[in-house]
């Protein structure tokens, strides 16, 4: 079972992949993770890839195919893998299903964790996150004991730059344009299903085990 998650900045495309990963057992992949643990290691291919990192430049999208597929060749893959993170626009698609293809493997499923934006902006904006320990909370979902305090450790909460809405909505625009058309190329391929990602997490996450069981057609 090879599963790709799409979805916007902020729509819980993340904690979905991690659900999906503990329930069937599966690993789940984020091409940030791979990058890190490749350079950790010294790996060719790690220090290929430091070497765009290190100028400022992407990383260019045969070698991240290339650290991706050394990732799920590896044993604990056998069985299948979930996507986060990649590929995030058509030419990585593209790249991604041209080797999968020499390989005679492919992607079983895409799921579109589908959340409109002024949801997602709300969402984000809502974010606080603690200055020193990292703890995270939400001014309507996760409220801490005390407002604006840690529980953890008593430290000031904050609005993160990345949550800010017009940050926010600057991401969006990116998704929209470089990330968004591979739900059109996933469609085409037959094998994209789309949840609603306004609900509860765990509603969301029932919606995709019936997918993935093949008892729901979204």
């Amino acid at each position: 079972m090879k599963i790709i998650m799409l979805g916007a900045p902020g729509a819980g495309k993340g904690t979905q992949a991690k659900m999906i990963a503990d329930k069937y057992s599966i690993p789940h992949i984020s091409t940030g993770d791979i990058f890190r643990a490749n350079i950790k290691n010294g790996t060719a291919l790690g220090m290929e890839a430091k070497g765009y990192m290190d100028q400022g430049l992407l990383v260019p999208d045969e070698l991240t195919v290339k650290i991706l597929l050394d990732r799920v060749a590896q044993e604990d893959c056998s069985n299948g893998y979930v996507l986060d993170g990649f590929p995030r626009n058509i030419p990585q698609a593209e790249v991604l299903d041209r080797e999968l293809a020499k390989l005679n493997d492919g992607i079983d499923h895409a799921i579109d964790v589908d959340v409109p934006d002024e949801n997602i902006i709300r969402r984000m904006g809502g974010r606080r996150a603690c200055v020193s320990c990292g703890a995270t909370y939400h001014i309507e979902y996760i409220r801490p004991k005390t407002e604006g305090i840690c529980d953890v450790c008593g430290k000031e909460l904050v609005l993160r730059e990345d949550d800010r809405p017009e940050t926010v909505g600057k991401r969006l625009d990116v998704y929209h344009e470089q990330t968004q058309p591979l739900i059109d190329f996933y469609n085409k391929k037959g094998i994209l299903k789309t949840v609603d990602g306004t609900r509860q997490m765990q509603e969301v996450f029932h919606d995709i085990v019936e997918i993935l069981s093949g008892s729901k057609q979204i």
